[in-house]
This record gives C-alpha cells, structure tokens and sequence, in this order.
C-alpha cells in the first residue's frame, strides 16, 4: 500500500514535469513564430509607406500641374505676353560672361568709331575755317588794287574812252571783279538802300526831308562780302 501511493507520488511529479516542459516549449515556438512574423511584416510595412509616400508626391505633383494650367488658362494675351517678357529678360540677365565680354568690346568700338568721327568733322571745320582766313586775306589785299581801277575809269576823258589803253584797263578790271564772284566775293548794295550797321559805315549825315528815313545817298568807297562774311564795310553817307 505505501509502495503504491509512493509510485503514484512519482507519476505525477513525472507528469507535471512534462506539463512545464511541454508548456516551455509552446512558449519558446510562439516567440520565435512572432518573431518571424514582425521580420517579415516589416519590409511589407516600408514597401507600403514607400507606396503610399511615391503616391502623395505623384498626386502633389498632378495638383501642382492643374493649377499651372488653370492659371495659364485663366491669362489673357497681355499678361501672357508680359510674363513671356519677363521670363525673357530672367533669362538675359544671366549672361555668359564671353557674351558680357563682346559686348564691352563692342562698346568700346562704337565708343572710338564716335570719337574718329568728331575728330574728322573737328577737323574739317578747322580746315575750312583756315582756307576762309587765307582767302580772306588775299581778297583784303586784293580789294585796294580793284578800288585803283574803279577810280582810274572813272577820270578817264569821254573822247578817251574808246582807245585801247582804256579799254584794256576795263577788260582787266572786269576779268578781276568776275574771278572774284566765281570764289564767293561780292559787292555789298549801298545807294538807295536801308542803312544796315552789319554791311555800312555811316561816315557823313545829311537832312534831307524829300529823302527816306535812314536811306544811303551816296557811297565813297565800295564793300566786299566773302559768302557770308563781311570783309569791308561800305563807306556811305546817310540821309536821316
């Protein structure tokens, strides 16, 4: 009877024993069969994000588009128009610096192109206004010798007036007087004209109420004018 009771003491300790192990061993099976599992979950879960994450940003994107597009739609000429301008000019403002260069090079040629051609026109007048001065010069130290002639013809008798002598002294005086005018010069109008300070010189005054008011009645010594520019005055007397 003690023999029995000690044996069957022994089965269930034997019994309880496999029960812990058995128990142990379930423990052990489902740890590492969560383990596998959140393992393989895993790159499942990333994948998924990776998915979800590509998908916002192509619906960001589509978004983005759309509103480019209605905005573009909703422009009108002008401002389309405008905004292609200032696009253009963003993209002229980021320049090359070869094309930065070329420019100042040109800029530079224009610049000394500009520079020549005032130098040459300043150069012309100064030429033009040295040959005035020279032919000014020579037609004053001509005009005495014309003034000869004039008042040489002028005391020559009536019954002298057809010889030779004379009539060459008159072809001479009138070959001068026509060299002149071909050049520029020409005589300043005195008798019977307005008194003009620019083109007389008023030596003699004289009242005299059956003549105009500041009229030339008489001229003692002819002018010249060479183009524009008066050479000699006319010597007159004026009447006031």
């Amino acid at each position: 009877m003690v023999r029995d009771v000690a044996e069957d003491k022994r089965e269930d300790e034997q019994i309880f024993e496999q029960a812990q192990a058995d128990t142990q061993a379930e423990d052990s099976e489902m740890e590492e069969s969560g383990a596998v599992r959140e393992d393989a979950a895993a790159p499942e879960t990333e994948s998924a994000g990776k998915a979800e994450k590509e998908s916002s940003e192509d619906g960001l994107k589509s978004c983005e588009e759309a509103l480019e597009e209605d905005e573009e739609a909703s422009l009108t000429p002008e401002t389309k128009e405008n905004k292609g301008f200032f696009k253009k000019k963003d993209k002229k403002e980021k320049k090359d610096p070869k094309d930065e260069k070329i420019a100042e090079l040109n800029d530079k040629v224009l610049r000394q192109m500009a520079e020549f051609d005032n130098f040459r026109r300043r150069s012309e007048k100064e030429k033009s206004q040295m040959f005035e001065f020279g032919a000014r010069s020579i037609i004053e130290k001509l005009l005495p010798v014309i003034d000869n002639f004039e008042r040489g013809l002028l005391v020559v008798p009536e019954d002298e007036r057809e010889s030779g002598f004379v009539q060459g002294m008159d072809k001479t005086y009138k070959q001068l007087l026509t060299g002149l005018s071909e050049v520029g010069v020409t005589p300043i109008e005195a008798v019977g004209a307005q008194f003009d300070p620019e083109l007389h010189n008023a030596v003699m005054h004289v009242e005299d109420e059956s003549m105009g008011e500041n009229l030339v009645i008489e001229e003692f010594q002819k002018g010249y004018r060479y183009k524009e520019t008066v050479i000699r005055h006319s010597m007159v007397k004026v009447a006031n």
